[in-house]
Order: structure tokens, then C-alpha cells, then sequence
């Protein structure tokens, strides 16, 4: 399992400006983490590249 300190996280396209509800997304061996950018010591969850697609995708459609 990767530790958040060997993880480059990128914030959200959609959290610029005064939008409160961030997140950011590293990309990691076969899998992406994802992590509160207002509470990164909180720890992130990680999610194996086929469903976090899936989620993707479906967020998308939306």
C-alpha cells in the first residue's frame, strides 16, 4: 500500500476559487488515492484503477 508522502496529489479542477468542497487524486500503482485537500494529515482512500473509472464515467454522464 502507498503512504500519502510517495503520493503526488493534484487538486481538483473544480476546487479553484471559493468552492469549500475539495478533493485531490494521486495516481498510484494500479490504483488512485483520494484525500481532503483541507485535511491531507486525515489520510486518503484508495480506490483499484477499474472502479475508480467506473466511478469517473458515471460522474460524468451526470
Amino acid at each position: 500500500m502507498s503512504t500519502a508522502s510517495h503520493l503526488e496529489f493534484r487538486k481538483s479542477s473544480y476546487s479553484q476559487g471559493a468552492r469549500e468542497n475539495c478533493v485531490e487524486v494521486a495516481e498510484a500503482p494500479g490504483a488512485s488515492a483520494v484525500r481532503d485537500s483541507q485535511h491531507p494529515g486525515d489520510g486518503h482512500l484508495m480506490f483499484p484503477i477499474v472502479e475508480w473509472g467506473a466511478f469517473l464515467a458515471t460522474v460524468r454522464d451526470l
